[in-house]
């Protein structure tokens, strides 16, 4: 399994705000701690990112620059542990994007999660971080395993993750506010 612990320690203290090298590795524990795709946390741009609310959280949602696989990707997600930490260090990053490393090298055209993912794949097993058939991807899946050990509802677990809806029903309503959220991201914090 992949432990952010021990890849933390390649990105700590890495440059300084706003340095190339830090900031290609920010997504990392954003990624691990929210439970979201690559695409939908490299395309974050700083006005997603809501850290004065009573619940620190991203807002995930369409726009010119990143894409949503679904319309249940559309949502809002709490900030906790290492992603929260994340997010105020990509706030000291310069230009829009949270994660300015990985921004679009032609104007108008969506961020590129398949060379963000290689590239982060690549550190990850440059650092031995991440065991056979593993990928940036694992981490999400990591994120529905350990919500699936803290026995966190399955509509909580498909709120956080953006996961297509289970049945008709759980469409109907406001669904889960975001204290509810962090309650149960709290309890899988690594």
């Amino acid at each position: 399994m992949i432990s952010l612990a021990v890849a933390a320690a390649g990105w700590v203290g890495v440059g300084s705000p706003g340095d190339y090298a830090a900031s290609q590795f920010l997504p990392l524990p954003r990624h691990d701690h929210t439970g979201a795709r690559l695409a939908e946390i490299i395309g974050l741009r700083k006005s997603d990112v809501v850290l004065d609310a009573p619940v620190p959280h991203i807002i995930i949602k369409r726009h010119d620059l990143r894409r949503v696989k679904t319309d249940a990707s559309e949502r809002k997600v709490p900030l906790v542990g290492q992603a929260l930490w994340a997010a105020e260090q990509g706030m000291k990053t310069k230009g829009d994007l949270l994660f300015p490393a990985f921004a679009p090298s032609k104007p108008n055209t969506p961020v590129n999660a398949a060379s963000a993912s290689a590239a982060l794949n690549k550190w990850l097993k440059d650092n031995d971080l991440v065991g056979e058939g593993q990928t940036i991807h694992s981490f999400r899946h990591a994120m529905r395993d350990r919500l699936r050990d803290v026995e966190a509802p399955i509509d909580v677990a498909d709120a956080i993750g953006g996961w297509a809806r289970q049945s008709v029903g759980d469409g109907y309503g406001r669904g889960h506010g975001l204290d509810v959220l962090q309650k149960h991201m709290l309890r899988v914090v690594l």
